[in-house]
């Protein structure tokens, strides 16, 4: 960043008085500009016993699985974006039941917030982001292909909560600092 996007003089990097974190600062208008973590939102969509996958079409990871997810816009309820990127990436409709998992990873500024969501019917196909989309059973899900760790971590926890009933809860990951 190098100009104020307020007023679009030249900005320094400091530490505001009443801060502790260098930010980018405009000494002409006196205008701070934050800059905050990207949010993702997406679902694991589920059919019976089944969950929807993706192969991705874009980069990072093309050719991975994953599950429909994508950045909140701005003014979009997390809910709402959730849905859409589902609809954006897999042409499925579906139901929100709840938020499945919430999983940080400073080093690179993203937080995922993860809804578990109904299929409402087997009408899905590959979106322009998409190679393919197809409902695997836990058995059947290709771990090894599949791409970000925060899909990983909410795919294992959905599954593990599924076979010991315990539905109802949340679950928060944290990406591993060694990484």
């Amino acid at each position: 960043m190098k100009y104020c996007s307020n007023c679009g003089k030249e900005i320094v990097k400091m530490i505001p008085e009443g801060d502790n974190i260098e930010r980018y600062v405009c000494l002409h208008c006196n205008t701070i500009h934050y800059q905050n973590p990207k949010i993702i939102v997406g679902t694991i969509p589920i059919y019976e016993d089944k969950i929807l996958l993706c192969k991705r079409a874009i980069e990072p990871q093309y050719g991975k699985w994953t599950i429909p997810a994508g950045f909140l816009e701005l003014g979009e309820r997390v809910e709402e974006g959730a849905i859409r990127e589902t609809k954006e990436e897999a042409n499925a409709n579906v139901e929100i039941i709840k938020l499945q998992t919430v999983y940080s990873i400073p080093k690179i500024s993203q937080v995922y917030l993860l809804f578990l969501a109904k299929l409402l019917d087997l009408d899905f196909s590959p979106g322009h982001e998409t190679l393919a989309t197809k409902l695997f059973s836990f058995e059947e899900i290709p771990w090894n292909e599949i791409a970000f760790t925060a899909v990983k971590f909410a795919l294992k926890t959905y599954i593990d909560d599924k076979k010991n009933n315990r539905l109802e809860m949340t679950h928060v990951g944290f990406y591993p600092q060694h990484i």
